[in-house]
């Protein structure tokens, strides 16, 4: 196989069943070949100032950012996470956003759009054990200012996340609430690389410091004694690196050993026992960084000039708004001051001209009362109804707002009520009958949906774990039923529904490590991790929703997740490994190489012992070369017998058989004729036969089926001559020349004519039977004296002497050989083993030839390949010898 293309059968964290990603040079016209980049650690980095990328001429990696990719290897599955690089990095030309992609053997990785790889998988050596007896079993982390009350952190699985939001930093958030939030929520993290530990800062608003100096978009190796910093000054810890020789650098999950450091009290310390995912490491939400807060004491001091710069213009102009409102008051005081109430300040100012209003309130109501006073009065009592009358309606209309708000929000109260009394069905029940009216209303469809989740999530996770999934199945039908009105939880049931199908699929295998069927189990697991990828992170947001309604849901959920990954796993070498055979299975078979198959197919076996379907494959491939080489060698009565019998179960073989069909065999009407000639002639009508076998139209196996009416019109010739001279002193030799010549199956009317003759000479039969043996085993041995047919013979533009004399012996090698077996066989007599391992080797010598000769047919005169098959022999081979 071609380097990159053969990952091992098992991809588990294990020294012996480690692999490396390779990433070969596409070739490019703007450079010359790059060397190839084997990864060996579970994580690479992929940038301007990265090895090897460092080290090539500044032309290459122009589009190159400083940080720009990063390759890594997650529960078996090869991913790239884009760092949001300048211009990109693309998987067989679709673009990397936000969230990893997963890559596979064969896939084309592009970073900047001209530096471009192709991705393969190889296995990788044993590792030597003392190779890693640098690697550190874990780190700990010691606190440098004793007045925070910080924890040390041991770390004892890698790749550690510093984030804001995990437990080792949040728990601080109390007292220290500025500080943890100067800490972003994907801060760095911590990595194991050759042997060695690494501290990565990824991108954070605040920074990453090692012994005061901020880290770059490398990567930088930590050692003993180091300081590192997260976010300024508050978290700052020294490095302490717990070695052990035991250790093994591509083990993940350390074990914890408490006393290797004085510093680490098992009571005052946080111990992380779990390694981060590199998927959430490497999963970019920007809109997540704007949550920090900017620490300035950690900036670098062109950032903070910058920002002072920016701070000095805003003061100046607060200072001014704050003038403008300062003379403003000042103008409302003298307002104040003018009625009667004198102010300090602008807050004085205020206050009087607030109490001045409030003094001029009453007279406003008079002056109002004498206003509509005067107005009836003066007569106009119509205007003064009109204004009542538009003055109640706005009450009216104030009043039944009121109360279409408060029966708008009656829905949801009695809701939440239900909710809170434990009542989930009359719940659902309720939403459902409002929902049908009010479908947009998303509030009351989100308390809907808890209900249902509440009500009916239950029973479902029940025949989940009794493996009911018909059952379970059935209680989802009910749960979409009752979501008709309500796409927020019909979503939520979808989710349910990709669930059971992954639990019914994993149970009906045998679990998550039982062997991966072929052709079975690949269209499976390829639509499960394709509805989940379409939208991974609105799926897991999906499922959260439903743990947090229904606690219990957790676990089925996390086991859910655990068989996900291992499904992407499988589909990253299993259903990958069985595209890839598949490819070369058509690519030989194509090219009428299926003998190039069986080393391929044990190669499989042994790479990939979870492989299960091998074996259909093998007997496909058996049926199929049987087939071809009958049909390139033209031997019409074995095809015809192999075609009744032919059933393929494999894809690529049921579709190399259909083309096979449509291009080399035999059509549907020859076979439907050959059939009835067939049974003409084993109930003796041999008339009939010869004549329906002549009147075949003109077909591409004319030529075989003439060779075909001649050889039986010579058997129904012979059989009418011996007839007559039934009698004759030389009766029993022409008998027994003629009964030789019988096959059993198409011949059989003419076996059973002449049986009971053959039966009166049993012991005269048997002699022929092993002298015609006998007198194969000297042709053969003067076949192999001179030498085989060699190929300088079989591309000769003719026929030359050597070739018809080698030819001729083993045609009658094989004659005699056939003819002397059919005697033993049709008279069900002993003979010597020998006789059968003599006809096995002259068969296989005379298929050879002709599969050799078809083989020359895009170089060979199509009637010299003809004539040269001939001289071979098969079928209709063998000499008949009138009686």
């Amino acid at each position: 196989m071609a380097a990159g293309e053969a990952p091992i059968a098992e991809m588990r964290a294990t020294v012996d069943a480690a692999f490396d990603v390779v990433l070969s040079p596409v070739a490019s016209a703007q450079r010359p070949a790059l060397d190839v980049i084997r990864i060996v650690d579970n994580l690479f980095a992929i940038g301007r100032s990265e090895a090897p990328f460092n080290d090539y001429p500044a032309q290459w990696t122009a589009s190159l950012s400083r940080r720009h990719a990063r390759v890594f290897i997650e529960h078996g599955v090869v991913y790239v996470a884009d760092l949001g690089s300048k211009n990109g990095t693309t998987v067989n030309g679709v673009a990397v956003r936000q969230a990893p992609a997963r890559v596979r053997a064969g896939d084309q990785l592009c970073f900047g759009g001209d530096l471009c790889y192709r991705l393969g998988i190889e296995p990788r050596a044993r590792i030597v054990a003392a190779s890693s007896a640098s690697a550190p079993s874990h780190l700990l982390l010691v606190p440098q200012r004793d007045d925070l009350g910080l924890q040390p952190v041991d770390v004892l699985a890698f790749p550690f996340l510093v984030s804001k939001t995990d437990e080792v930093f949040a728990r601080y958030k109390d007292r220290y609430p500025h500080q943890v939030n100067y800490i972003s929520r994907r801060h760095a993290h911590l990595f194991l690389k050759g042997g060695e530990l690494y501290v990565e800062d990824l991108g954070s608003t605040n920074g990453t410091f090692v012994n005061g100096r901020r880290l770059d978009e490398s990567a930088l190796a930590l050692v003993e004694g180091d300081v590192v910093a997260f976010g300024g000054d508050h978290f700052v810890y020294r490095v302490s690196l717990q070695k052990s020789s035991d250790a093994e650098p591509t083990v993940t999950q350390l074990s914890l050993n408490p006393a290797a450091d004085s510093a680490a009290d098992a009571d005052k310390t946080t111990f992380v026992g779990t390694a981060h995912s590199f998927l959430e490491i490497f999963c970019v939400d920007p809109a997540l960084q704007r949550e920090d807060e900017v620490n300035e004491a950690a900036q670098p001091a062109s950032a903070r000039a910058k920002r002072e710069g920016a701070g000095t213009s805003t003061n100046r102009a607060q200072n001014a708004r704050s003038t403008r409102n300062s003379g403003a008051t000042n103008d409302a005081g003298s307002n104040g001051a003018a009625s009667g109430k004198s102010t300090r300040d602008g807050t004085g100012a205020t206050k009087g001209a607030t109490q001045s209003a409030m003094k001029r309130k009453p007279r406003r109501w008079r002056l109002l009362a004498g206003e509509l006073h005067r107005t009836l009065a003066d007569g106009e009592r119509t205007n003064f109804r009109r204004a009542a009358a538009w003055g109640g309606a706005g009450v009216a209309i104030v009043v039944a707002l009121g109360v279409g708000l408060y029966l708008h929000g009656s829905s949801e109260r009695e809701l939440k009520n239900l909710l809170a009394s434990g009542d989930y069905t009359n719940a659902v029940s309720a939403a459902g009958v409002y929902l049908s009216s009010h479908p947009a209303d998303t509030k009351v469809s989100s308390l809907a949906s808890e209900a249902l989740m509440k009500a009916k999530l239950p029973g479902w996770l029940n025949a989940l774990e009794k493996a009911q999934f018909d059952q379970a199945d059935t209680l989802l039908k009910d749960m979409r039923a009752l979501s008709a009105n309500n796409a927020d939880a019909a979503s939520l049931v979808g989710e349910l529904q990709w669930v059971g199908d992954l639990e019914r699929f994993v149970a009906a295998r045998g679990g998550v490590d039982a062997p991966i069927r072929m052709y079975t189990d690949e269209a499976t697991i390829s639509n499960l991790l394709q509805r989940w990828d379409d939208d991974a992170r609105s799926h897991q947001r999906a499922l959260d929703r439903i743990a947090s309604y229904v606690p219990v849901f957790a676990e089925p959920y996390a086991l859910a997740l655990s068989h996900l990954r291992k499904l992407e796993s499988d589909d990253s070498v299993y259903v990958a490994a069985i595209d890839r055979l598949n490819g070369v299975i058509r690519a030989e078979l194509a090219r009428d190489k299926p003998d190039a198959l069986p080393p391929v197919l044990d190669d499989y076996a042994q790479r990939y012992p979870r492989l299960a379907g091998l074996d259909r494959v093998r007997e496909d491939l058996r049926q199929y070369t049987a087939l071809l080489n009958a049909a390139l060698s033209r031997q019409l009565a074995s095809l015809l017998a192999m075609m009744k019998t032919a059933r393929f179960n494999t894809p690529p073989f049921q579709a190399q058989f259909r083309q096979l069909a449509a291009t080399r065999l035999p059509s549907a009407e020859i076979v439907q004729r050959q059939n009835t000639v067939d049974a003409e002639w084993q109930r003796g009508d041999t008339q009939q036969a010869l004549s329906d076998l002549q009147a075949i139209p003109e077909n591409p196996w004319s030529d075989v089926l003439a060779a075909e009416a001649a050889h039986r019109k010579t058997l129904a010739d012979q059989y009418a001559e011996l007839q007559k001279a039934h009698g004759d002193k030389d009766y029993d030799q022409r008998l027994l020349s003629f009964y030789a010549s019988l096959d059993p199956q198409t011949d059989a009317w003419f076996v059973q004519a002449i049986q009971k003759d053959v039966a009166a000479i049993h012991d005269k039969a048997l002699a022929r039977a092993q002298d015609l043996l006998l007198r194969a085993q000297s042709l053969w041995k003067a076949y192999r004296a001179s030498g085989p047919i060699g190929g300088t013979q079989r591309l000769e533009a003719g026929i030359s002497p050597g070739f018809r004399s080698e030819a001729r012996l083993l045609s009658d090698a094989q004659t005699a050989a056939r003819q002397g077996m059919r005697i033993y066989t049709q008279l069900k007599a002993d003979h010597p083993a020998d006789f059968d391992r003599l006809l096995a080797d002259i068969e296989a010598e005379a298929n050879l030839q002709r599969r050799s000769l078809t083989e020359l047919r895009m170089v060979l005169d199509p009637e010299l390949l003809k004539a040269k098959l001939a001289l071979i022999g098969g079928d209709q081979s063998e000499t008949r010898s009138a009686p």
